[in-house]
């Protein structure tokens, strides 16, 4: 195949299936990549319209080494998930400019496909996979468009013919899902460079900075619990515990591993199971107070619970958890001091407040609760847009501007407390969570991230106390888009329409759906999904053996399907009106024989009926015309019709 052989249609088809699977790494690819794959396709077009000459190799080769010095100049590497992908759509752009021979289309077909696999990188949501699907449609067509050499496919029996190999290729993908032996984490994890920083909770928190997270609708994990609670908008998702405060930044402590979870449970348990988004960091999330860890995390003595490993793939974990408990009765006495600590210079008029308090009597639970008839009684605002504020936040946040969110008020009635010398520590997490009537799972989302706080008291330990359902208590019992205006609530939030939102709950529940059973099906999820069908030892060689004998049992069952659709296939037309044409001869005395072609029987019916010689060189002239030629139409097949039936 010469340039000149590949028709205008089928290097369209390549290019478009090109334009198809590279688009969506638009938005990942620096600008100039996808600009320069946009004029090397529309170049590659041209050419082919114009039948001009394709550019030298010389040529080729320095663009080529151009890019990868683009890239390395706009990545300062190359090594990485990123680097690879543009590494090869950038080649295989150029490789559409040397496609001379039936090898080199093959060649950018075959990276087409490999192509398809890199946008699940980026992304594994549903859109993604059926986008995807479409692309294996087109590309797969195009390929079964470049095998046609005698006359111009139709699109619709190319694409028809695509479809029904992309059909009789899923039971195999589906025994290969199941059945292949899974390994832990992601088929598309890579090393640890890739990997970008996410939004979410951090192990430190400056005023402002969960305020911000309170706009992303974006969800931080589900919970399925197996009695479902009676008021999921009060359920508190412990996560980082912060312990150390420089004057405007509270950060984490150190985490020291408890020997076992020391809660004293006074109520019934919660049991449950989470479903958490990848965050790349340590910890997880349970209701406050998790009683047990999961397998590969551990729990610590600030009751954190944290993975062993990095979070870099969607987690899912049983849990237990006690919402009515009492912890840290016996607290050492290192970990109290610990607790009490305050820069020595912070929020000067927050310390003499405080001063007044004590100067007027009273226990520790006196002084936390004239913090909250403060905050309740006195002008404090909740708002998710509160004024910024300086050196002392402290100070500022109490006596001028008085509006924040949960952070400035955790912040504030912490140091409070410390400056009391009353042990008091921040804890952050989530408040509460939507709950679909879909599937019952609650949704929590970046939007429902909080901040608390926990005083230390003699004889009752730990206790929580949110400063945030003094001046809001909509906030905790109803959630935050019932305590803020409307202008403030997160998008999702907003909503006025009862059938958005009801469809809202059935997408949502069909993409957790594909989350736990496609993307969440790990060994654990494969092995319980096999020990329903008796497999009692899940091996890998077992599974090996299994996957192998359905396979074959496949391919003979398709095999046969195949087998028995060609033998009960019809004639096409033109073959129908030729066999017509043989039986009409054999009536006669000429039996057509089965070496013998169209125009050596023509020869012989001529020689043997001299009378039908120009009839019978007509029907044989239109046959291979129209059997083997490159033209033909519904006039010649009429017309071949015609002669048959005056033969009849």
């Amino acid at each position: 195949m010469t340039v000149r052989d590949l028709s205008l249609a089928n290097l369209s088809a390549i290019l478009i299936s090109l334009a198809m699977v590279i688009a969506p790494h638009a938005v990942h690819l620096p600008a100039w990549i996808p600009a320069l794959v946009a004029v090397v396709l529309l170049a590659r077009f041209y050419l082919g319209w114009r039948h001009r000459r394709l550019p030298n190799k010389f040529l080729l080769i320095v663009v080529a080494l151009a890019g990868v010095a683009g890239i390395a100049l706009s990545y300062r590497t190359l090594y990485g998930r990123d680097v690879g992908v543009a590494m090869l759509t950038v080649m295989m752009a150029l490789k559409v400019m040397e496609m001379t021979r039936p090898r080199d289309t093959m060649v950018v077909v075959l990276l087409a496909y490999f192509l398809v696999v890199t946008n699940f990188f980026y992304s594994q949501s549903i859109p993604t996979a059926l986008y995807m699907l479409l692309v294996v449609w087109v590309i797969t067509a195009t390929m079964i468009g470049l095998q046609y050499r005698a006359g111009k496919p139709r699109l619709r029996a190319v694409l028809r013919h695509a479809a029904m190999m992309i059909l009789q290729g899923v039971p195999i993908m589906l025994a290969l899902f199941l059945l292949f032996p899974r390994v832990q984490g992601p088929l598309w994890g890579l090393p640890q460079i890739n990997y970008s920083a996410k939004s979410g909770l951090s192990d430190s928190m400056s005023p402002g900075d969960v305020s911000s997270l309170s706009l992303s609708d974006d969800v931080a994990f589900r919970a399925l619990f197996e009695n479902q609670p009676e008021k999921p908008a009060q359920l508190y998702w412990r996560g980082p515990v912060l312990w150390n405060y420089d004057g405007r930044t509270w950060r984490a402590g150190m985490n020291l591993t408890a020997a076992g979870s020391k809660a004293e449970n006074l109520g019934a348990p919660l049991r449950y199971t989470i479903t958490m988004e990848s965050h790349d960091r340590y910890w997880l999330f349970a209701v406050d107070v998790p009683m047990i860890a999961p397998q590969g995390a551990y729990i610590t003595t600030d009751y954190q619970l944290l993975s062993r490993r990095i979070v870099r793939e969607r987690l899912r974990y049983d849990m237990q958890s006690s919402p009515l408990y009492r912890i840290g009765i016996d607290e050492s006495p290192g970990t109290l001091r610990f607790a009490r600590r305050l820069p020595p210079e912070a929020s000067p008029r927050a310390r003499a407040l405080v001063a007044q308090w004590r100067a007027q009597g009273g226990s520790d639970r006196d002084i936390v609760t004239r913090a909250l008839t403060m905050f309740r009684e006195q002008r404090f605002l909740y708002t998710l847009e509160p004024p910024k504020l300086d050196a002392d936040p402290v100070d500022q946040f109490l006596f001028e501007t008085r509006s924040g969110f949960c952070e400035h008020y955790a912040s504030a009635f912490t140091f409070l407390m410390r400056a009391a010398d009353i042990p008091a520590r921040v804890v952050t997490g989530y408040l509460g969570g939507e709950a679909n009537p879909v599937d019952g799972y609650i949704i929590v989302r970046q939007s429902d991230a909080h901040a608390w706080s926990e005083v230390w008291l003699p004889g009752e330990g730990w206790v929580r106390v949110d400063p945030t359902a003094a001046v809001s208590p909509l906030r905790i019992e109803r959630g935050l888009a019932a305590a803020v205006p409307e202008t403030e609530r997160p998008l999702l939030a907003r909503n006025r329409f009862d059938w958005l939102k009801e469809a809202r709950y059935a997408w949502d529940a069909v993409g957790n759906t594909w989350n736990q059973w496609v993307l969440g099906y790990n060994p654990d999820r494969q092995t319980r999904f096999l020990a329903q069908f008796g497999l009692a030892e899940v091996t890998w060689q077992n599974m090996v053996i299994i996957l192998i004998a359905v396979s074959i049992l496949i391919i003979l069952a398709l095999s046969l399907s195949l087998l028995f659709r060609i033998n009960a296939q019809r004639p096409d037309p033109v073959q129908r009106a030729y066999l017509a044409y043989c039986a009409a001869m054999a009536k006669r005395g000429a039996t057509r024989k089965p070496s013998e072609g169209p125009r050596d029987f023509a020869a012989r019916v001529s020689m043997q009926f001299p009378e039908v010689r120009e009839t019978a060189h007509k029907v044989s002239e239109l046959y291979v015309s129209l059997r083997y030629g490159k033209e033909g139409g519904c006039d010649k097949l009429q017309e071949l019709r015609d002669a048959v039936r005056t033969l009849r």
